[in-house]
């Protein structure tokens, strides 16, 4: 019987390697015929057959498993002319085909081929929002400028504070817990102080998938959501550029070949930098004076540049690096400065007569950020990172088999001083280890994912296993359901409290070891911050141009590390008898962040439609005093525990030659939890100790607080508009003109309530703004 399932076993695998030897592969990469970039996410199949991809990130195809025979290979995508291309396919053999397309000159009525929509059916994708600048665009643009930052605010999950010093929650997770990854490099602080705009020059960028949940395994390291920022290129074919100017700053983007890119298999090589700058500070106090007549303190530089060698197989070399800086003048308050540098590579590889495609990357970046304060205390806080990877993509038909490893390395160094004037310091040295793989199935109309990532934290003595796994249910062909769950961590914590309502100061620390050793009663395994997620929705397409796509998410924060806020005792000897709560740097917390988001999207020729509704729920759990002085478990809310938050964008393009466009934005957002004032006290400080006459002496200012975020800021709303007009100026150059007016009504929106002055401060009010941008 077992020689007879030995002989089954081998006829298999002798029939696999037959028909795998009667079947042939072709692959390669779409390019824009005018300037050489990658053309995305568009559809490369084979005629008459069910054989066909979407291009990824890179423009890079991949079909396997073909039979032998003649076919007509062909290339569809929206604004290019469809391309059609006899190839043949060969026994046992791989083709390696570049692909040019055109760009249309005809604006088509109606298009029916969408690369997004075709993806949905052959990916899992949930929670996966798919940006480029193309949709950046579609948004108002303040300070005339598209960024980044201002379409994050309108996705599914997201939370915004502030337009002053305003950080992105996403799904209940805060910052700390959110990876930025520009090229595979990690980038610390992704947005400048004045919340409106991020590092990134939206003109360089390729793609950004934001992941705000449920991410699988190639992704590690933070336990909320992924940033992933591809840049492009630059121009393969042609000296370009940009340059635009407006009343909050200027920009200049260059981009050309070094060695221009042709249809044959000769290789290529460019170049592509960004510079912006803002000089809001200035400017403002002639503009924007109602305002503040000393004018909005915001200062900024970010410096972007990027080489590419390809081969005339499609492998190519990326060299990039940025210089990223910000700096706030609070007069006679704080002054407030970061910056951020780093250099990195990463390659592609299309080995020979492999169906593998390699992908190493090396970077190393530094964050430093420094805190002025009127008490002359230094806050300072600066990390130094190293990370290295290595992946490795198999194609097998229509499924598809992602592995590698990845090395980190940091160096943390920071100071700090509480509310009870206690200091707070670190400096250490760690590195992590990761090792990750996850196979896509394609079962027909089910799509399975399902992942591993191993994780070894060596500062912490601490191997974490995550399993991910996604599914979808493709219904029929326009609905479709999906699934996903995993489990993650990280040791990375913020120098920040949760609690805290204004962040300016925003430094990082290695996760420490000297935390509880105990938590609601339970011993304390390991010290890594842990969460697991549950996301479930469903997909559907009531046409090509409308799509409603719905999730409902479960992150359940299994264990987080956040600073000390109620700390008044030294961690010594003297103290040994009090709570860690009370003595301990950092404390233990957990708890649950959960609700559903709904995005519907309309896209069809001049109307661009985006309306998102979020419904969350934030908790935290932390250890606390009780009235019998016994220890208990307290709960409370985040200050970001936004319950409802809706956004709705148009945009409309019109005119006898489509060079008008107007888009709006409207969002609204329910209260924030703040901590509200009970009292305020005489604070002594018994500098000489029991002989201390305290008859003579002041004392500080000393405040009662209630219950932490026991109250309920008012509902905020804002409505910003933009008006464009393009000029056309012969073929290669455009002038854009731009009238943007942020708070249109003049919304009084509360950002804070300073408790100390008794002064409400407010976001930005109606503010107004021009500019124009030079193409070329």
């Amino acid at each position: 019987m077992k020689l007879f399932k030995l002989l089954i076993f081998l006829i298999l695998i002798i029939i696999t390697i037959q028909v795998s030897a009667q079947t042939g592969n072709i692959r390669g990469f779409v390019y824009d015929k005018e300037n050489g970039e990658p053309v995305i996410f568009t559809n490369v199949y084979l005629k008459g057959t069910t054989h066909g991809v979407a291009t990824d990130v890179n423009g890079f195809y991949n079909i396997s498993k073909i039979p032998v025979g003649k076919y007509i290979l062909m290339v569809t995508y929206i604004g290019y002319d469809t391309l059609k291309v006899p190839i043949e396919i060969s026994a046992s053999s791989i083709t390696n085909k570049k692909l040019f397309l055109t760009q249309s000159s005809i604006n088509l009525d109606e298009f029916t081929v969408s690369a997004e929509r075709q993806d949905m059916k052959t990916s899992v994708y949930t929670s996966i929002i798919k940006i480029t600048p193309k949709q950046i665009n579609k948004i108002p643009s303040i300070g005339t400028e598209p960024d980044l930052a201002q379409y994050l605010q309108i996705l599914p999950g997201v939370i915004f504070t502030g337009d002053q010093g305003g950080q992105l929650y996403i799904r209940g997770g805060s910052p700390i817990q959110n990876k930025v990854l520009l090229d595979g490099m990690v980038v610390y602080n992704p947005f400048h102080s004045i919340g409106l705009f991020s590092v990134f020059d939206a003109d360089i960028i390729r793609n950004a998938d934001i992941f705000t949940g449920g991410f699988n395994a190639q992704y590690g390291g933070r336990i909320s959501s992924i940033m992933d920022i591809t840049t492009r290129d630059g121009n393969k074919k042609k000296l370009a550029g940009k340059f635009s100017a407006s009343t909050f700053g200027s920009k200049l983007m260059i981009e050309g070949p070094i060695k221009k890119i042709t249809e044959d298999d000769i290789g290529s090589s460019s170049f592509i930098f960004s510079g912006k700058t803002s000089y809001l500070e200035q400017s403002s106090k002639i503009l924007y004076s109602y305002i503040d007549e000393n004018g909005l303190p915001f200062n900024f530089t970010d410096l972007f540049g990027k080489l590419s060698f390809n081969a005339g197989n499609g492998s190519k070399l990326n060299i990039f690096g940025f210089s990223f800086s910000d700096k706030v003048n609070y007069q006679q308050v704080s002054n407030l400065s970061w910056n951020s540098k780093g250099i990195g590579t990463n390659i592609i590889v299309i080995p020979v007569g492999s169906m593998v495609l390699m992908k190493p990357n090396i970077s190393f970046s530094n964050y430093n950020i420094e805190l002025e304060e009127a008490d002359n205390k230094p806050r300072s806080s600066s990390i130094n990172n190293f990370n290295v990877g290595l992946s490795f993509v198999y194609f097998m038909g229509n499924n598809e088999l992602d592995y590698g490893i990845e090395i980190l390395g940091f160096t943390t160094d920071f100071i700090f001083y509480n509310t009870s004037d206690l200091k707070i310091s670190q400096k250490e040295n760690t590195t992590e280890f990761a090792f990750f793989g996850k196979y896509k199935f394609n079962l027909g109309n089910i799509l399975l994912e399902p992942g591993i990532r191993t994780q070894y934290y060596s500062s912490l003595s601490n191997l974490s296993l995550e399993p991910r796994f996604g599914i979808k249910y493709i219904i029929n062909d326009r609905l479709r359901i999906k699934s996903s769950a995993g489990l993650y961590s990280q040791n990375l914590v913020a120098a920040n409290s949760d609690r805290d309502v204004v962040n300016l100061f925003y430094g990082f620390l290695s996760g420490p070891e000297n935390i509880q050793d105990e938590f609601d009663n339970k011993t304390v395994k390991h010290k890594l911050q842990k969460s697991a997620h549950y996301i479930a929705g469903v997909e559907y397409d009531f046409s090509n141009r409308l799509n409603l796509n719905v999730e409902g998410y479960l992150k359940k924060n299994l264990q987080l590390t956040n600073i000390n806020k109620k700390k008044i005792y030294p961690d010594n000897k003297d103290f040994a008898s009090k709570p860690d709560f009370q003595k301990k740097d950092f404390i233990i917390e957990k708890g649950d962040a959960y609700g559903f988001d709904i995005l519907l999207k309309y896209d069809f020729r001049r109307t661009y439609i985006w309306f998102v509704y979020s419904l969350g729920y934030v908790n935290r759990f932390s250890e606390d005093e009780g009235d019998n002085n016994e220890i208990i478990l307290k709960k409370y809310t985040p200050h970001f525990d936004r319950r409802h938050n809706l956004n709705f964008v148009a945009s409309y393009t019109f005119g006898k030659n489509l060079n008008w466009e107007i888009s709006s934005r409207w969002n609204l957002g329910s209260g924030f939890p703040f901590t509200q004032t009970k009292g305020f006290y005489e604070n002594l400080i018994f500098e000489d100790g029991p002989s201390t006459d305290y008859t003579t002496i002041n004392g500080d200012l000393g405040i009662i607080y209630d219950d932490v975020n026991g109250g309920r800021l008012p509902y905020y709303h804002r409505l910003d508009i933009t008006i464009k007009r393009k000029f056309e100026f012969g073929n290669n150059s455009t002038l854009e003109t731009m009238i943007s007016i942020t708070n249109v009504y003049d919304r009084q929106n509360i950002f804070y309530f300073d408790r100390i002055k008794y002064e409400r401060v407010d976001q930005l009010p109606f503010l107004p703004s021009v500019g124009l941008n030079l193409s070329f």
